[in-house]
C-alpha cells in the first residue's frame, strides 16, 4: 500500500544534436537546449494529471527550467543537495578527453557502480544521507516532485528498496517513482522517458 509518491525527474538536454557534448556538473550552469525544452514540455504533458503537493529543484538553470515547465505557476523550493556533482578536472571537457584522462574502466565504475574517480568532488555518503533525510521529511500522503541531475539521482537508489535491477543512470528527460509505504520507500519505476 502506497501512501505517497515521489517523482524524481532528471532535467532535459543541455546539448543538441551536432553540439560538442561536454561533461557538465554543478559548476557549469547551462540552460536547457532546444531539445531539452522539448523534453521538459513532454514531461509536463506526461505528468499533467498529477497534483504535486510539494516540489523541489536544484538551483541550476536546467533543473529550474524543467521544474517550471512541469509545474507552470506552482511554487517550488530549492534544495542545495540536488545540485549536480562536481566533476573536478573533467568539468566542461568532452567525453573523449575524460576517457583519455581517467580510462574506460574508471568511467565504467562510475556508470555501473557509482564509484567516482578520486579527483571528482563527490560526497557519496553525504548524498546518501541527504536522500535519507529528504525521504524521511516527505509527507506520508500526496505527490512530491524532485528535479535534479544524474550524478545526484543515482545515489537515491542506495537508500530505497529496489525489487528489480535498474541502471543507475537516469537519462535526460526521464523520471523515476518512489512510493512511500509503511515498510519504507520503495522504487516503483525508473528511467521512464515519455515519448517525443
Amino acid at each position: 500500500m502506497s501512501l505517497g509518491r515521489i517523482y524524481i525527474v532528471r532535467h532535459g538536454n543541455t546539448f543538441d544534436k551536432g553540439d560538442s557534448i561536454l561533461r557538465v556538473g554543478g559548476r557549469t550552469d547551462l540552460p536547457l537546449s532546444v531539445s531539452g525544452r522539448e523534453q521538459a514540455r513532454i514531461l509536463s504533458e506526461a505528468l499533467s494529471d498529477i497534483d504535486f503537493a510539494k516540489a523541489y529543484s536544484s538551483n541550476l538553470k536546467r533543473t529550474r527550467q524543467t521544474a517550471e515547465a512541469i509545474l507552470g505557476s506552482q511554487d517550488y523550493k530549492l534544495a542545495s543537495f540536488l545540485t549536480e556533482i562536481d566533476y573536478g578536472p573533467d568539468e566542461g571537457k568532452p567525453e573523449t578527453d575524460v576517457i583519455a584522462r581517467i580510462g574506460a574502466e574508471a568511467l565504467s565504475a562510475w556508470d555501473e557502480h557509482a564509484i567516482p574517480p578520486d579527483d571528482w568532488h563527490v560526497d557519496v555518503e553525504g548524498l546518501r544521507t541527504a536522500w535519507q533525510a529528504f525521504l524521511a521529511s516527505c509527507e506520508p500522503v500526496g505527490n512530491t516532485l524532485v528535479v535534479t541531475s544524474n550524478g545526484v539521482a543515482r545515489f537515491l537508489l542506495d537508500v530505497v528498496r529496489c525489487d528489480v535491477d535498474v541502471p543507475l543512470k537516469l537519462r535526460t528527460g526521464s523520471y523515476g517513482m518512489i512510493d512511500l509505504t509503511p515498510r519504507g520507500p520503495v522504487l516503483s519505476g525508473w528511467d521512464i522517458r515519455p515519448a517525443l
